[in-house]
Parts: C-alpha cells; sequence; structure tokens
C-alpha cells in the first residue's frame, strides 16, 4: 500500500474504524475493564494511524492493533499497586500466547468478533438509557463526542460528562463480557437497534461538515445489523431496521450529484438505484410483517419500499405511506414521526393541511428551531404559493442547519424563489 497518499491514508482509517470495535470487544472480554481498555485501543489506535500509511499494513492488522492494545492494558493493571490482586487473577486466567499476535490468516476460538456483546453490555440496564445510546455510539459506531451530541440535540460538554459517567459506571459494577440472559435482551435489543438507527442516520445525513453522506458510518451501521440479524433472525424488528436500512441505502448514488449538491428523492435519477438492495429490503420487510407483530422499523421500512418501488415519483403511493404513517404514530408518537407525517399530509391532503399540522409540532421545544422542520415548512409555504414567506422559511432554515450540502441546497430553493 502506498502510505504517502491521502488515498491511503483514507483506506487506513477506514479499516481502522471496522476493526476497533472488534478489538475493543476481544479486550473486554478479556479483561473486564472497560474504560481501561478503550483507552488502551485509542493509543492503539493512534499508533495504527500513525504507522501504517508509512509502513504498510501489517498481514493482521487486527492482531496487531490487539496485541498492541493488549500490552497498554497489562502495564496499567501492572502499574496499579491497589490492582495487584486483580492483575494475578488476570494472569492465571488469560493463556500465556494471548499476547502474541497470531500468524497472518489465522485466528483463534478467542479472537472471534466480539462486536455484538460489545454492543449489548453497552446497552446495560444499570446504565440510563441515554448513556446506552452514547457509550455505544462511541465504542462501536466510532462517532465524535460533538456527533453523537448534534444527534441528540444537547451541547457537547454535556455528552462528554454523560459518556465518562457511564464508563465509569461500568466499571463501578463490575459488569461482565457476556451475551445478556433472555429476560432482558428485549429492553436491551430495543435499544441496540436504536443506536444503529442513529449511527446510519448520521452517515446517511451528516448533522455537520462539508460532506451530505458518510459512507463508513452507513457501512457500519448496515454491517451490524447484518450480525444481529443473523443472531436473532426471527425478529421482526431486527428484520425491519435491516431492511430499513438497506431500502434507504438503496437510493444513495443519486442524492448527491458530482459537485455534492443534494438532490431531494423527487428529482433523483432513479435508475442509479441500487436495486439488488431494493429487492433485499423488500423481501426482508415483507416476510417480517407476515411473521411478526408489526413494530416502527417494519413500518418505516414498509413506508421506504413503497418509494422505492415506484417508478417515478409521480407515480409514488401516497395515499398507502399516509396510511403507513397513522399506523407509526399510533405506536411511536414522536416529533420525527409527526414532521414526516406532515408532509404525507400534505401531498394526499394539500400543503395548507401540512403546514397546520406543522404549527402544531412547533409547540415541542425540540422541534421548534429544528432546520428540518423549518424546511419542511418553506416547502410547503412554496406549494401553498406564499413564496415571500417560503423564501424566509428557506434562509432560516439555512441559517439553523450546521450541514454545509443541507445550507447550500435551502439557500438555492431561497434563491430560486426570489
Amino acid at each position: 500500500m502506498d502510505g504517502g497518499t491521502g488515498e491511503g491514508v483514507s483506506e487506513v482509517e477506514a479499516l481502522l474504524r471496522e476493526l476497533a470495535p472488534q478489538v475493543l470487544g476481544t479486550l473486554v472480554r478479556r479483561y473486564e475493564q472497560f474504560d481501561t481498555c478503550e483507552d488502551a485501543v485509542q493509543e492503539a489506535l493512534l499508533d495504527a494511524s500513525e504507522q501504517w500509511p508509512e509502513q504498510g499494513v501489517p498481514d493482521s492488522p487486527r492482531a496487531w492493533l490487539t496485541t498492541v492494545a493488549a500490552r497498554r492494558v497489562i502495564d496499567h493493571i501492572r502499574s496499579e499497586n491497589a490492582r495487584r490482586r486483580r492483575e494475578e487473577s488476570v494472569a492465571v486466567s488469560v493463556p500465556a500466547d494471548a499476547h502474541v499476535a497470531a500468524p497472518p490468516g489465522e485466528e483463534r476460538p478467542g479472537d472471534s468478533d466480539d462486536t455484538l456483546t460489545l454492543l449489548f453490555l453497552c446497552c446495560h440496564p444499570s446504565l440510563s438509557a441515554p448513556s446506552q445510546l452514547a457509550l455505544t455510539l462511541r465504542a462501536v459506531g466510532g462517532l465524535t463526542t460533538a456527533q453523537i451530541a448534534s444527534a441528540f440535540l444537547v451541547p457537547e460538554p454535556t455528552m462528554a460528562q454523560r459518556i465518562s459517567r457511564a464508563k465509569q459506571r461500568i466499571k463501578a459494577s463490575g459488569l461482565t463480557f457476556t451475551m445478556p440472559p433472555e429476560s432482558e435482551r428485549a429492553e436491551r435489543l430495543r435499544v441496540v437497534l436504536h443506536v444503529l438507527y442513529l449511527i446510519f442516520n448520521e452517515g446517511y445525513t451528516a448533522t455537520s461538515g462539508p460532506d451530505l453522506l458518510r459512507t463508513d458510518l452507513t457501512a457500519e451501521a448496515i454491517r451490524l445489523a447484518r450480525a444481529v440479524h443473523r443472531l436473532l433472525p426471527g425478529d421482526g424488528e431486527v428484520a425491519g431496521l435491516l431492511a430499513l436500512m438497506l431500502l434507504t441505502e438503496a437510493r444513495r448514488p443519486a442524492r448527491t450529484d458530482a459537485g455534492g449538491r443534494l438532490i431531494p428523492l423527487a428529482e433523483q435519477d432513479r435508475g442509479l438505484w441500487d436495486r439488488a438492495l431494493i429487492e433485499e429490503g423488500v423481501e426482508l420487510v415483507s416476510k417480517a410483517l407476515a411473521t411478526s407483530p408489526v413494530g416502527p422499523y417494519q413500518l418505516q421500512a414498509a413506508i421506504a419500499a413503497v418509494h422505492d418501488e415506484a417508478a417515478t415519483a409521480d407515480e409514488t403511493d401516497w395515499p398507502q405511506i399516509l396510511a403507513l404513517y397513522e399506523m407509526l404514530l399510533a405506536i411511536e408518537d414522536n416529533p420525527v414521526v409527526r414532521l414526516n407525517h406532515a408532509v404525507a399530509v400534505a401531498v394526499v391532503r394539500g400543503p395548507r393541511a401540512g403546514l397546520a399540522l406543522l404549527d402544531e409540532l412547533a409547540a415541542d421545544e425540540r422541534m421548534a428551531r429544528h432546520h428540518r422542520r423549518v424546511a419542511v415548512r418553506a416547502h410547503l409555504l412554496e406549494l401553498a404559493g406564499e413564496t415571500a414567506e417560503a423564501v424566509a422559511a428557506y434562509r432560516e432554515a439555512a441559517r439553523l442547519t450546521t450541514s454545509l450540502p443541507e445550507r447550500r441546497y435551502l439557500e438555492e430553493r431561497a434563491a430560486a424563489l426570489e
């Protein structure tokens, strides 16, 4: 690999993102010290990011990271006199060859992918729901604290404190690195799925920065969703979430032009959509709806399938989409669902009907100044012929968003109406 090129560094970063949760899972299983292991993995990732672009990627990169990080953990254990008993216990329980990298292409039985177990550990019931989400996004999804804060609509220092408290809680609780018992799995699975949903959304529409898409995050979310589906193939909501991701990801090639400009759904070249992903997603959600209790991810996937199966924007079955959103509201009433429901109402019943629902949504402080609510309002005002108000709303939405592609699109919409 040519370590001196930007492309080479990008490949290394992508590889490190894929391997990081696997290595962390392995170390937490061995040493059961989440905070120490995470610090060690971060140090090993830093070493790799500096060395691999220049020296080349090792034949067994995961083993290299595991070995380097494990040495850091052992050094930390040995440096704390108060933990000598813990050190002796680790020395006895860990085989002598566990700290030596396996030969290239050779995996030990204990070197399996522990990402799923790591997911469930981060979603332990001793943690609050916000902490579960934040810690999993950090440890497994690889999102920065700033990105997680944006996803939760809270200040970055608040999120940093939340993540730190979650790590300390795991440390103090002495939680073991094992799959949860059956009695706890359903609730922890619900949080796991929500985390994967947030990771995918951050990748599909980045909350900040110059690019609309972060394919590293969408790919990781899909990979993890596939892994959970392999573990629980009969769970309808797991299948629904995976289907939703696939049906949404299928549109990605048409979502921006060559210059990175955002292209709205109605204007996309549907010939660029990935038909294989659409077929897989439709099959997954169809089977889930036929064999499992209906859940929110299945309904969202069904809505995505209606969009994806329409040959043109004009052929989209909006009455069916509206009916699905009303079913979704009945089981998961939240501001985002209400926003999307308002769009469907506007298409079926007219823009003023949608605007009335948006006015109601403005009473929710989480959405009153959210750029997506304001952008939808601008679009509906445009459809209603209220041009001056639409221009003002587009410009307000552009000021509120931290995504540069979204800002450019909204500013272009405003300029086109002036």
